[in-house]
């Protein structure tokens, strides 16, 4: 018998959308809310490495994830130079485990469908374009108001509901993300065939210039910059920017920057991070993902450490007979220190970038990758 019965969870991205299909398949009532009217159509690509994929497939979504995607195993490290030339290529870590790929590039919408579209058959009761209002909780449970003047009850619910998490605040936790310092130009565009993996080109007019291989026919490519105090830039001056920063980095970035011709398929956001450095719940009200941690994508780790909170918490209330203290105990223990640790490292990585110091970048990298590659 799990801990609970009925659970709500507040944001259908990666975290929540996991939590509920878990937990649906566990026969526990789930209700996923979410304030936007339907899954995101825009977005360029994420970079899920081998401990993502291997929740993924706990998930009973690996077939279709890697129909989507674009396995590798090596990482490119190039000169800005004229020619792009190839300094290194490195074997990475298979952290999912051997018979998974050490990472697996995609379209960030088509992730979003396939876990909600898993979330449903799994059971949940999904419901777009609903927010929640107001929250009271007790003892025993946890009432919800919602935008469309309804209410529920329910033994537990999971925010879920992103870097800004109406949740969090409204807990009280009074911690908010902070600026680290850059930006990021984020392109999705034609995959040249002379790309199959990664590479990432370090200086230049850019702090990092890399590019993603999302699909036979797709990537996404990205430049790191100084974070910009436009934080909106129309689309027109983003793609200027791009161009400009683009020209100074070559090899098969020149046949992507051949590509950059609309602007609409290009993005900037900046870096921000935080956790919650102690319990991520409060009572019957826990936080996961980016509404609990955060972190700048140097090292890739943001959904795989949302999709491993979403794990080890359906674990839990699966194997518990009771919401305790000795449950909540155990999650923190579990995901704290972990998540912790790749927040700091992945700021860690861009203050020595900012600062233009000599880290130990690959020495870092190297001990996240087995760290993640332990059981979560």
């Amino acid at each position: 018998m799990s801990a609970v019965r009925n659970v709500l969870v507040i944001g259908a991205g990666s975290a929540g959308t996991a939590a509920a299909i878990l937990l649906a398949e566990a026969g526990v009532s789930v209700e996923l809310v979410e304030t936007k009217p339907d899954i995101a159509a825009l977005g360029s690509g994420i970079t899920l490495q081998g401990n993502a994929l291997r929740v993924l497939r706990q998930l009973g979504v690996w077939d279709r994830v890697s129909a989507k995607g674009y396995p590798y195993d090596t990482l490119g490290l190039r000169a800005p130079d004229a020619a792009g030339t190839l300094l290194v290529e490195l074997d990475e870590l298979r952290s999912g485990g051997p018979d998974l790929p050490a990472n697996l590039g995609m379209f960030r919408p088509d992730l979003a469908r396939i876990l909600v579209d898993r979330a449903v058959a799994a059971g949940a009761k999904l419901r777009f374009g609903l927010a929640p209002t107001a929250l009271a909780a007790d003892e025993q449970g946890v009432t919800l108001e919602f935008s469309d003047g309804s209410t529920g009850r329910y033994d537990l619910v999971v925010g879920a509901d992103g870097i800004h998490s109406w949740t969090r605040r409204t807990l009280g936790i009074d911690i908010e993300p902070r600026p680290t310092g850059m930006g990021i130009w984020r392109l999705f565009a034609p995959r040249p065939a002379s790309i199959t993996r990664t590479d990432l080109y370090y200086g230049g007019p850019a702090y990092i210039a890399g590019y993603c291989p999302t699909g036979p026919d797709t990537l996404y490519a990205y430049l790191v910059e100084d974070a910009r105090d436009d934080a909106r830039p129309t689309p027109e001056r983003g793609l200027a920017a791009m161009l400009e920063l683009a020209a100074a980095y070559h090899g098969p970035w020149d046949e992507v920057r051949a590509s950059m011709t609309d602007p609409d398929r290009i993005n900037y956001a900046k870096f921000e991070s935080h956790v919650i450095d102690g319990p991520w719940n409060r009572g019957r009200v826990v936080l996961i993902g980016d509404a609990a941690h955060s972190c700048p994508p140097t090292l890739a780790q943001g959904c795989a450490q949302a999709l491993e909170d979403a794990a080890v918490l359906a674990e839990l209330l699966i194997a518990h007979d009771a919401v305790s203290e000795d449950l909540w105990r155990e999650f923190t223990g579990r995901r704290l220190p972990r998540a912790k640790d790749v927040v700091e490292s992945s700021v860690r990585l861009g203050q020595w970038l900012l600062d233009g110091a000599q880290g130990d970048v690959a020495g870092l990298m190297t001990r996240i990758s087995h760290l993640v590659a332990e059981p979560a």
